[in-house]
């Protein structure tokens, strides 16, 4: 598989917009501890919703929520450090 460039701007709007019920990877730096993480994960999932909503805004924090699949559970993504994106057999880094 051939990776393509994208800016960040794109990685966002790509992962914001189009991937809406789509399996993908994302590899990005964890802000917690500076560690590299992969999920493979979608948005859009509401199976395990508890109906309460969250506490915050996860876009003013630059968080992207979505369903981590080998877990089973939600997790955010930070967009400002994302590396990679892989979904539909297209792998993008992110420069």
């Amino acid at each position: 598989m051939v990776a393509k460039t994208i800016t960040r701007t794109e990685a966002e709007t790509t992962l914001k917009n189009i991937t809406n019920g789509l399996i993908f990877t994302v590899t990005f730096v964890k802000r917690t501890n500076g560690e590299i993480r992969q999920l493979n994960c979608r948005k859009g999932v509401r199976k395990y919703a508890n109906g309460q909503g969250l506490r915050f805004n996860p876009a003013s924090k630059g968080l992207l929520g979505v369903f981590d699949m080998k877990v089973h559970d939600y997790r955010f993504i930070s967009l400002e450090s994302i590396l990679s994106l892989s979904m539909q057999g297209q792998r993008f880094i992110v420069v």
